[in-house]
């Protein structure tokens, strides 16, 4: 079985209490768009990244560093 890293959205969501599917709402994505960035089967652009931080109210660095 091949490990990923720790994804750093995950993390934030679990740090700031904000479901997945809360996550979408705000950004107006498909949840199961927002399962594939927490699960590192997709990432998001930088345009999401940005709106993500927004909306969890953080630096685009800690949705990024290792």
């Amino acid at each position: 079985m091949e490990t990923r890293p720790l994804n750093r959205i995950k993390v934030v969501l679990a740090e700031k209490m904000v479901s997945n599917k809360e996550l979408a709402e705000k950004l107006g994505k498909d949840p199961a768009t927002i399962s594939k960035w927490v699960t590192n089967t997709s990432q998001p652009s930088l345009e999401n990244l940005i709106e993500i931080a927004r909306c969890l109210d953080c630096e685009i660095n800690d949705l990024v560093r290792k």
